[in-house]
């Protein structure tokens, strides 16, 4: 099975492409793929609940996972808390590990 990692780094209120990048993400998972969305960055933005977006929770929906780099998430006090449902807090730790699996890795 095909591996996917998003790594989003953009805030999505100042970004137009984030939805269109998160959409093919969304459309992987949809076609039976594993995929992640990391966030990372401003990137984590998008990783609040109730941030007047529902970016987050629609791709947890189709199945994607999406994680939110616990570094960028302190930097800029969002507490784990306040995450989206769906949406859990992880190191960078995991990207280095994926890509030593083989997963394919896409950086936005």
């Amino acid at each position: 099975m095909d591996r996917y990692l998003f790594i989003e780094s953009l805030d999505p209120f100042e970004s137009n492409d984030v939805g269109h990048y998160w959409e093919l993400a969304a459309g992987l998972a949809r076609e039976g793929r594993r995929v992640t969305v990391f966030l990372v960055q401003n990137g984590v933005l998008a990783a609040r609940d109730g941030a007047g977006n529902r970016l987050a929770g629609a791709l947890v929906d189709h199945g994607v996972e999406v994680l939110a780099d616990e570094f960028s998430l302190r930097e800029r006090a969002i507490a784990p808390g306040r995450l989206a449902p769906g949406v859990q807090p992880a190191p960078l730790d995991i990207v280095i590990d994926r890509l030593a699996e083989g997963w394919k890795t896409l950086w936005h």
